[in-house]
């Protein structure tokens, strides 16, 4: 069931003319991905893979549209080369809303191995890092949007249990 924070989240995409979004499930961004289903603003496509999301994005960032994806953290790996031959090459601004699962508050024990990793990976990456653990921190997200457009680089916006959690 989607709240003010999902609300938030898709408002400040639209508000930065984010015009194609692709999704992968997860429980955590249910609700983002429901006001995104209920949305006339921006096109919606659901992606089985987060590497296929990332060519989906691709595609319509080439065709004039400003891209983000909304994924899961634990699928990191199955992107890298993705992120650095494709998005990072073509300097594809590019939003990643991330679910930062096996975190404190994480409920699912095999998450956590990929949480030891998330962080590195992207730092490896040189892709700015944003980590959100309370549901005010959402206030920044307009500004990591914009300044993802500047710098015409792809962002990851990290947002956990925690996160989740003080949104109820």
């Amino acid at each position: 069931m989607a709240n003010a924070i999902d609300r938030k989240i898709v408002d400040d995409l639209i508000k930065n003319e984010i015009g194609f979004i692709t999704t992968v499930p997860c429980k955590q961004l249910a609700g983002v991905i429901e006001v995104l289903d209920q949305s006339n603003q921006v096109m919606h496509v659901p992606s089985n893979k987060e590497d296929e999301g990332m060519g989906l994005c691709a595609g319509a960032y080439m065709g004039g549209k400003r891209p983000c994806i909304i994924m899961q953290n634990t699928a990191l790996g199955v992107v890298v080369n993705t992120l650095a031959t494709l998005i990072q090459f073509y300097q594809i601004p590019l939003p990643m809303l991330i679910s930062y699962r096996g975190e404190v508050g994480e409920k699912v024990a095999c998450q956590v191995e990929m949480a030891v990793h998330t962080k590195a990976l992207l730092n490896q990456l040189a892709i700015p890092t944003y980590h959100f653990s309370h549901a005010d921190q959402v206030g920044e997200l307009d500004g990591i949007l914009k300044h993802t457009q500047m710098a015409k680089k792809p962002t990851a916006i990290l947002t956990d249990a925690r996160f989740w959690g003080s949104a109820q």
